[in-house]
């Protein structure tokens, strides 16, 4: 308490004169004032902690938790534990992007009529515009999540249609159809 009043009234009067007055060794005032100033081991250490955990968060374009982290922090020779590496994500607000899991669909569920599998199987094409093949995939994209439907052509690989849209209906898949249509010219007897 003595050492913060002569702190504040340092402008006032003289460091000695106030020492003096306060009974307190003038050399004692200065290792109060370097200790203040001077960064602790503790302090340190979190700086450098944070600073790699850091690196390796964005080398794992944020997909990565504290377990993982630790793992991969430790094959590069960092002694951190788990309690420590998920102390810095706290304090630096960082926070792993779970990624979703995969849930088959069962079209048998539905109850609607399911296509014939025309391609059985046989991804190979001989010639252009004979087997068509599409999918749809979500990406993440800073407004939010976004999917994609593709049509291929399995002659070339080439994807001849595609179409986007933040949710997953009929119609994006048929966008992506009609897109390969026009592109193509309508061609006749498609396995699509």
């Amino acid at each position: 308490m003595k050492y913060v009043f002569i702190e504040k009234h340092q402008a006032e009067f003289s460091i000695k004169a106030m020492c003096r007055v306060l009974r307190v060794a003038r050399s004692g005032w200065y290792t109060w004032c370097q200790r203040r100033t001077r960064i602790s081991t503790r302090q340190q250490f979190r700086q450098h902690c944070d600073s790699v955990v850091l690196a390796a968060f964005t080398r794992s374009k944020q997909r990565y938790g504290a377990p993982r982290l630790t793992d991969e922090l430790r094959a590069q020779g960092y002694p951190f534990n788990v309690k420590t590496v998920a102390a810095s994500l706290r304090r630096q607000g960082l926070r792993a992007k779970a990624s979703r899991k995969f849930s088959p669909v069962s079209y048998r569920a539905h109850g609607l009529p399911v296509s014939e599998n025309l391609l059985e199987q046989d991804f190979y094409a001989s010639g252009p515009n004979q087997k068509w093949a599409g999918d749809i995939t979500y990406l993440r994209t800073d407004e939010g999540w976004l999917y994609l439907a593709v049509v291929i052509d399995l002659w070339s690989r080439a994807v001849i249609g595609w179409s986007m849209s933040p949710r997953m209906t009929a119609q994006l898949a048929c966008d992506a159809l009609q897109m390969a249509l026009w592109r193509r010219k309508r061609p006749r007897n498609v396995i699509v």
